[in-house]
């Protein structure tokens, strides 16, 4: 489930509404240039007095109020002049781009720096961590953008400062390479969660299979194989949506919310004041990430065996914590929280609290009546079916949904589109001008200008896809050889018409459905291969190709309008885009072999690590091939329910109108239904910390809080990395904090004294 491009803009937004209201009105020019990136406006129109008006009247008439007449026309033309004086006027204070007119735009080869690519690899990697980490608890990723952004410009505005100092300095720190960065970062990591390493991937071994109703049908981990599937699926979104850039971010001026809210991140933090408070916002980054390092590191003392350690602190009794409500002490989480929409946190925590405070301990009452008696908690023919299907339901239901509502969504605005063409053909095509419009603003004419500037030849695009897509074709075959190649063939024949509405539904939504797209796959490729020819293993492959293809698509997309913005070139948006998925496609797999070589329970519902996305993808894939048979009783009814319930949810959230965003989201409150609330309960707290921080002083809060929440989760993610390098060195913690009831304590404290 990808949270990450849905949350959270808003909090960018938010710091640049703060700043709007702490510059000083005597600094007009920087009060104005803040206040040009939260108020869009459109240029006020021109109204033509018609001279006209008089023609059919009589002379007499004309003659006697002739005076009166002219008097009437001086006044309009001085109305005209001093509404267009104004317009002028406010376009000069809300300009974007003349704050940067004295600037020269570096060419596209300029914008990709030697030294931009250095910091792009050492943050995907600290960035490939955290996401592997998220991908590998919960599933739920946060948007990473801001602290991608605020690192990226501290690195590279160092580096250029020693050299400047050292007289050693050839080129300026820019916005556009700044933006090279971003998009570098955001698609190397990106590959942690579209790799599938906490779903469709991890879900082929054996370690997964060995907890679902087919054990037969596995592929277990490789380094090697791996990366040559990731070189050959990851690419393909890349081509497929590059000669419909124009006609997304010019023509049909799709927001891209995300994209946008880089864009304003990235102009702000060049000016003077945005360098300023990026500095202190910086500053705190860093204290929270070693304060969170630190804790990580301390904690680690305590985990000796299975049970111990701070994440097994029954903090809200020993029932509780057997139901998995407590508290586990988790940094990363608190900073999740932080970041994520108070409404996302509040359903995982229902979701929770429906299912492991109710619903479970009642079904639990019927062992032996709908379920085998002395199954065990792990088993899918017993309660561990329940949970399982049960959120596979709601997420399918959820999917649903959205999916029918984004693409329709989707179809009517592009019909619209095309239809209000003023132009004889329907759709633009890269090369060609657009519609006459109204007179655009300095700042749009400069965007363009500089957009279609560097044009990237549809025969290229077209030729790469092709050419990646007949390697791809005879490639995947040979790595699975139950995944046939016309099945791939016909994914590659609909890819592009799937890319382009992902495309455009993530520009109008920021929501990207690729996980969505590859349920769809799972489902389609594994009832037409069959369990007999393993549906299962290429189910879950296809999978894989169809969420790397859509996903990079509105990703590359969000970075268009990200360099639109900026005046970072087209070209070098593209060419950054694919070093940073080359880099994605071998540091991600080298992060998950680390986790894998490391944590032997990799994938089990009892590790740290349950990775639950990959059994519900397995199972996923086992229902498209096998059918329902193999459910518990009563368990394919109650997924029905739920599976309503989860369409009806969405539905009253759409019709209600504002009060909808009080409704609980049913995506969130199925994570908790097979993991359990406790990582909900640190969520909270961390929208608690938030709320009682608004609440003393917002506008401390909306300037600082995403970078306290992106310091946890950094300093929390990257102390993964040195205790991974523990556990395969063979080094234990040397203390085991657990926690025992007092009956239980009395009898150890028996056992012990004999």
């Amino acid at each position: 489930m990808k949270w990450r491009d849905r949350i959270n803009s808003h909090y960018i937004l938010n710091i640049f509404a703060q700043w709007r209201k702490s510059v000083s009105l005597g600094n007009k020019g920087t009060y104005n240039y803040i206040n040009s990136f939260i108020v869009l406006r459109e240029s006020e129109p021109i109204f033509k007095y018609l001279g006209d008006m008089a023609q059919n009247e009589n002379e007499d008439r004309a003659v006697d109020s002739g005076f009166e007449f002219e008097q009437h026309v001086d006044d309009e033309q001085k109305k005209l002049e001093q509404q267009k004086s104004t317009r002028l006027l406010e376009e000069e204070e809300t300009s974007v781009e003349k704050v940067f007119k004295h600037l020269l735009v570096p060419s596209w080869k300029n914008q990709l720096t030697f030294r931009a690519f250095v910091v792009s690899f050492f943050l995907s990697i600290l960035f490939s961590f955290i996401v592997m980490k998220l991908n590998l608890t919960t599933g739920i990723i946060p948007s990473l953008n801001v602290s991608a952004g605020l690192l990226g410009f501290f690195f590279v505005k160092t580096w250029t400062k020693f050299l400047e100092k050292s007289d050693l300095l050839k080129q300026p720190f820019t916005r556009q390479e700044n933006t090279v960065i971003q998009t570098c970062v955001v698609a190397s990591s990106g590959i942690a969660f579209s790799g599938g390493f906490g779903s469709y991937l991890f879900g082929m071994s054996e370690h997964v299979a060995n907890q679902s109703s087919d054990t037969s049908d596995f592929k277990d981990p490789k380094l090697g194989w791996i990366i040559a599937f990731l070189f050959v699926v990851s690419f393909l979104g890349l081509f497929s949506v590059v000669p419909l850039r124009k006609i997304m971010v010019i023509d049909f001026k799709l927001t891209y919310p995300s994209g946008t809210a880089t864009a304003l991140l990235i102009n702000s933090l060049h000016t003077p004041q945005g360098a300023k408070l990026a500095k202190k916002q910086v500053k705190l980054l860093g204290k929270f990430f070693s304060l969170s390092f630190l804790w990580g590191f301390f904690q680690w003392f305590y985990t000796a065996s299975d049970g111990c350690g701070f994440q097994a602190f029954p903090s809200l009794g020993l029932k509780a914590y057997d139901n998995r409500f407590f508290f586990d002490f988790s940094a990363l989480y608190i900073g999740v929280g932080m970041i994520c929409p108070y409404i996302v946190n509040i359903s995982v925590l229902l979701g929770g609290i429906l299912s492991w405070g109710i619903m479970w301990p009642l079904i639990k009452t019927r062992e032996g009546h709908w379920y085998k008696a002395g199954l065990g908690d792990g088993s899918l023919e017993g309660i561990q079916g329940y949970r399982v299907f049960i959120a596979i339901a709601i997420i399918l239901g959820d999917g649903l949904y959205n999916f029918v509502k984004v693409l329709t969504h989707t179809l009517f605005s592009l019909f619209n589109q095309i239809r209000n063409k003023q132009r004889a053909n329907a759709l633009p095509v890269a090369h060609q001008d657009s519609s006459s419009s109204p007179e655009l603003s300095y700042d749009d004419q400069r965007r363009k200008q500089l957009f279609l500037k560097d044009q990237i030849a549809t025969w290229f695009a077209v030729g790469g896809y092709v050419a990646i897509a007949a390697i791809s074709t005879a490639t995947l075959p040979h790595i699975f050889p139950q995944l046939k190649w016309y099945y791939v063939l016909v994914i590659y024949l609909i890819a592009p018409t799937l890319a382009f509405c992902n495309a455009y539904g993530s520009g109008l939504t920021d929501w990207s459905l690729a996980s969505t797209y590859g349920k769809l796959a799972i489902f389609t490729i594994g009832a037409w291969a069959g369990a007999s020819h393993g549906g299962v293993l290429a189910s879950l492959a296809a999978c894989g190709v169809m969420m790397n293809i859509v996903s990079t698509a509105s990703d590359l997309m969000q970075d268009f309008k990200t360099g639109y913005l900026t005046l970072a070139s087209p070209r070098s948006m593209f060419v950054s885009q694919i070093i940073g998925t080359a880099m994605g496609c071998v540091i991600s797999p080298c992060v998950f072999w680390i986790f894998y070589k490391a944590f032997p329970d990799l994938g089990t519902h009892k590790s740290q690590y349950p990775a639950p996305n990959a059994i519900v993808f397995r199972n996923m894939a086992i229902l498209g091939v096998q059918g329902f048979g193999s459910l518990p009783d009563n368990c394919l009814l109650i997924c029905y329910i739920f599976f309503g319930a989860a369409i009806g949810i969405n539905l009253i959230k759409d019709l209600v109108g504002k009060v909808g965003r009080f409704i609980p989201l049913p995506m969130a409150m199925a994570i908790p239904f097979y993991l359990g609330p406790y990582f909900a309960i640190d969520m909270c707290v961390g929208s608690f910390i938030l709320f009682v921080w608004e609440k003393l002083n917002k506008a401390k809060a909306d300037a600082f809080a995403p970078a306290v929440a992106s310091g946890l989760i950094c300093g929390d993610g990257i102390w993964t990395l040195p205790a991974s390098i523990l556990a395969i060195a063979g080094i234990k913690p040397p203390i085991c904090m657990k926690f025992l009831s007092r009956a239980t304590n009395n009898r150890v404290d028996v056992f012990l004294g004999n």
